[in-house]
């Protein structure tokens, strides 16, 4: 099959038939069609869509691509929970020992931050000596021992939308909606689940900006995971502001860390409630409230924490001692300027300004800083009196201060009255 005789019927606006896709995804885990061809391709698809039944085909063949799990010898139904990412959000440190403490069985592959957006494995990394390149067999045995484990995407798993997804980067590809479901979900058939959570970020401090966006992406990722056999709860979340008031690495854990002993701030610990009710849901297990509300309740699911922090290599003792991980030398106040309410911060200044901090990542080699980050003093909505704290930076010395501090000066408003409550989950699709 001739790539160009491919490219021109997409660019032409048609449906590509199932040979053509799989095609497509096997010349690009292959090498067979040069980078330009599979760019060309990738743009025609940006410019003229895809119905959902070629999504469908192509998310398949990007998981055949590679290493598909085959994880039914364990027991239980295997759930994952995925995020479009978003700033403050440490969900998944938390939601991964919560659902296995109500008996959920939780392979969770994840990504890294990059841009302004943390990223899972970087926070676990933050934890002295955890591992997140576990092998199948190290998998296998954290899902057996302790019903989860936490990992990265191995070179096996959809190789396809390894080179894809790199492709897209650089040729202003990204903004897909078929391409980015694809690329979601590939990953996690590859990883052996049958149900999935997916929390779809929304707005200033997304990479889908408005309720639509994220809409279009949500029930696209929903049509496209049942057509391929996963049971698919879809949450659309709001990001106007920071999730939880951490941002940074090492701050994040701790965060997570005080969640799970029920110390959390509350946006984050709704969040985490109703995604691991949902896991707790689609494992099949009975009065998923209840059961998650009294796991939390107890001393079960920090326990869970610890193993697996220690099955995966981490140190255990982070749970009790936050001076194991590393640590800022230097803390700088942000001030209010008057009294009043916080009526608004802009969550992707903060991303930059932890991005500024070292860390973040500009490309995808580049080391980051899990000690610096921003705390978030007063959320949205607090009062706050003239001279104290908004936020708070954790720096190493001069590494881009100037410019963090800058943009957390201006990336918040305070006002005479509390602004309206708003939604943290905008909607659920089921």
């Amino acid at each position: 099959m001739r790539a160009v005789d491919v490219i021109r019927a997409k660019r032409d606006g048609q449906e590509l038939a199932p040979e053509q896709i799989r095609a497509f995804v096997s010349a690009a885990a292959t090498g067979a069609w040069p980078d330009y061809q599979l760019s060309a391709l990738l743009m025609a698809i940006f410019l003229k869509g895809m119905t959902a039944a070629e999504t469908a085909v192509l998310t398949r063949a990007m998981a055949d691509s590679g290493k598909v799990l085959d994880l039914s010898d364990l027991p239980g139904v295997k759930v994952d929970k995925h995020s479009t990412g978003g700033v403050g959000d440490k969900v998944s440190l938390v939601l991964a020992p919560l659902a296995a403490a109500c008996g959920v069985t939780v392979p969770m592959m994840s990504g890294r931050g990059l841009g302004h957006t943390g990223g899972t494995l970087d926070k676990l990394e933050a934890i002295p000596g955890f591992r997140v390149n576990l092998s199948e067999a190290e998998l296998r045995a954290a899902l057996r021992t302790l019903g989860c484990g936490m990992l990265g995407q191995t070179a096996e798993v959809a190789p396809a939308d390894k080179k894809l997804y790199a492709l897209r980067d650089v040729t202003g590809t990204v903004e897909s909606i078929p391409l980015i479901t694809a690329s979601i979900l590939s990953k996690k058939l590859a990883e052996g689940i049958s149900a999935l959570v997916m929390d779809v970020k929304c707005g200033r401090g997304a990479f889908m900006k408005t309720l639509p966006e994220a809409k279009a992406l949500a029930e696209s990722i929903q049509r496209v995971g049942t057509a391929n056999g996963l049971t698919v709860r879809t949450l659309i979340t709001d990001m106007d502001t920071p999730l939880g008031r951490a941002v940074g690495h090492s701050l994040e854990v701790i965060e997570a860390i005080e969640t799970l002993k029920g110390n959390g701030p509350e946006d984050l610990t709704a969040l985490c409630v109703r995604q691991a009710e949902l896991m707790v849901e689609l494992a099949g297990i009975p009065d998923a409230a209840a059961q998650v509300r009294a796991v939390l309740d107890g001393e079960a699911v920090l326990d869970k924490f610890r193993q697996m922090v220690e099955q995966q290599g981490g140190d255990p003792r982070v749970v009790d001692d936050y001076s194991l991980l590393p640590t800022a030398p230097n803390v700088t106040p942000i001030p209010a300027p008057q009294s009043g309410f916080v009526a608004d911060i802009d969550p992707y200044a903060v991303g930059v300004a932890v991005l500024a901090l070292g860390g973040g990542r500009q490309t995808a080699t580049d080391d980051i800083d899990p000690a610096v980050g921003v705390i978030v003093r007063a959320k949205r909505g607090e009062a706050v009196k003239a001279g104290e704290p908004v936020f708070e930076v954790h720096h190493r010395g001069d590494t881009g201060v100037r410019e963090a501090t800058d943009l957390l000066r201006g990336c918040f408003r305070i006002s005479d009255e509390s602004p309206p409550e708003k939604p943290l989950i905008l909607e659920v699709l089921q």
